[in-house]
């Protein structure tokens, strides 16, 4: 299943229209987009679920979402299952790094103890009121104690009752065959991570090895960044937008888009006045 990542509802939404089966709320995007800055921990609990609720609410697709380190121990983990449950997304992934985190693909990173995130997966899975919400775990210990590490501590993950298992930041094709490898019955997260330390690899490969969802989380991110630089560029040495608007999506199929024509249909249906008649 291919997941790409959004950042707020608009993405999801343009995510949903290319027909993609899923869409994955990525921590980095959000911290970028809420806040302007890196995805170092800064974007707290409330603000994730606040963004995955509207992310839920925008699309008919099932949500995977960020849910960083779980923002605590084992009990913070059992409200912030909770919270995100509530949030209506499909599944979350916590991930074992110590607080305040970092981009799995950033350096500086640390991790905990492997029992300590053991106790936080076993949480996450007593917390959830239905089973259809799926637990990914994720282990970023390749950067910190290696790959053989981080496989030895995601098979500990599945042991506590992970649905997915997720290990974050392999550097080549061999530790992306080793990891699939080690896993051949258990549903694996990739984490396509565009320009990060994990090489571009083709999607078929990653089928064959039996990868069950791939995300993309910061494709949209870095586009609508190169595309909003641009358009800037042009208005600021033009003294307006008249010689970009004709790139732009007209503003009529913008609205329509973002669903005025369902607004003026349930405009019609409340007009009280209408209804007099």
């Amino acid at each position: 299943m291919l997941a790409p990542g959004c950042y707020d509802a608009l993405g999801a939404r343009l995510i949903e229209e290319a027909g993609f089966p899923a869409v994955y709320m990525t921590g980095f995007g959000t911290s970028a987009g809420l806040l302007g800055r890196p995805d170092v921990g800064l974007v707290s609990m409330s603000e994730m679920v606040d963004n995955a609720r509207r992310i839920v609410e925008a699309v008919d697709l099932p949500v995977i979402a960020d849910a960083d380190t779980g923002y605590g121990n084992p009990i913070n983990v059992l409200r912030t299952v909770r919270e995100y449950e509530r949030a209506g997304v499909a599944a979350l992934h916590i991930e074992d790094q110590v607080a305040p985190k970092k981009c799995g693909h950033m350096e500086g990173k640390h991790v905990v103890p492997v029992a300590e995130m053991v106790e936080k997966v076993r949480a996450a899975v007593d917390a959830r009121a239905s089973s259809d919400l799926l637990i990914i775990a994720r282990t970023d210990a390749r950067a910190v104690e290696g790959l053989d590490a981080a496989i030895e501590r995601a098979a500990r993950y599945r042991e506590a009752g992970a649905d997915v298992l997720f290990i974050e930041a392999p550097q080549s094709v061999d530790e992306i065959r080793a990891i699939a490898a080690a896993f051949p019955s258990v549903p694996l997260l990739f984490n396509y991570a565009e320009g990060g330390k994990t090489p571009p690899i083709e999607y078929a490969l990653l089928a064959e090895l039996g990868y069950a969802i791939v995300i993309f989380p910061i494709a949209t991110l870095l586009a609508a960044t190169k595309a909003m630089r641009a358009v800037l560029a042009r208005i600021r040495a033009d003294g307006s937008p008249i010689n970009v608007l004709p790139e732009l999506p007209r503003f009529a199929e913008f609205l329509e888009f973002i669903g005025l024509p369902e607004i003026r249909e349930l405009e019609q249906r409340y007009n009280h006045s209408k209804r007099e008649e």
